[in-house]
Formats: C-alpha cells, structure tokens, sequence
C-alpha cells in the first residue's frame, strides 16, 4: 500500500502561487498514474488535473486549465501542482491519488489517497 503525503497549502491573495507536492512512500509510483482533487467548503470533491506515468499525458478541469500545471518526479517519488492566478473559488482542501485509470477523458480514482492540504485564496 502506497502512503501519499501533500504538502504546500496556506494563504495568499486573489492572484497568488502555490506550488503543492505528493509525496509517496511504501512503494514506487513510477508506474502509476496521478491526480489531483480539491473539496471546497459545502461541496463535493472534484477533479483538478490528471498525469499519466511517465509525465507525458496530463489533462485538467476546465476551470484550471492555463493556470495549473501537474507535473511529477519519478525519481523522487512525488508529484506536484503548480498553481498561478489563484482566484477566491479554487479555496479548497487539495488531495492528490494515485493508481487511478483514465478513459474517455475522464479519470477514474484509485485507492490511495492524502489527507489532503488546505488552500485558501482571499480577494
């Protein structure tokens, strides 16, 4: 069983950056695709971005698009989300999953999940 453990949330203004990471332990990931998700205050969790396993297939949600980047490191074990332009709706709790299945342009959760990183955005 893979442990995943994110990291880089916290506060910043209308505008703003952040960059989150995944990391695992307990078994190499190399293989495996990677998400990430967020839950907002009141809603359901969502999709946010999707990377295949060696990097070169990424997908996101539309309200993401242009200004996240998904990215990963296999050496490292770890996956990542660039966050540019962050806006007061992208406040949320950022889980990221592994070992999940892509089809038809949508992604399909796996097992393994974070507990999650907070962001907030303040206008």
């Amino acid at each position: 069983q893979v442990q995943l453990v994110e990291s880089g949330g916290g506060s910043v203004q209308s505008g703003g950056s952040l960059r989150l990471s995944c990391a695992a332990s307990g078994r190499s990931i190399n293989s495996y695709a990677m998400a990430w998700f967020r839950q907002g205050p009141g809603k359901a969790r969502e999709f946010v971005a999707y990377i295949n396993w060696s990097g070169g297939i990424t997908d996101y949600a539309i309200s993401v698009k242009g200004r996240f980047t998904i990215s990963r490191d296999n050496v490292k074990n770890t996956g990542y989300l660039q966050m540019n332009s962050l806006k007061p709706e992208d406040t949320a709790v950022y889980y990221c999953n592994v070992g999940g299945r892509y089809s038809d342009s949508r992604y399909f959760p796996g097992a393994s999940w974070g507990q999650g990183t907070q962001v907030t955005v303040s206008s």
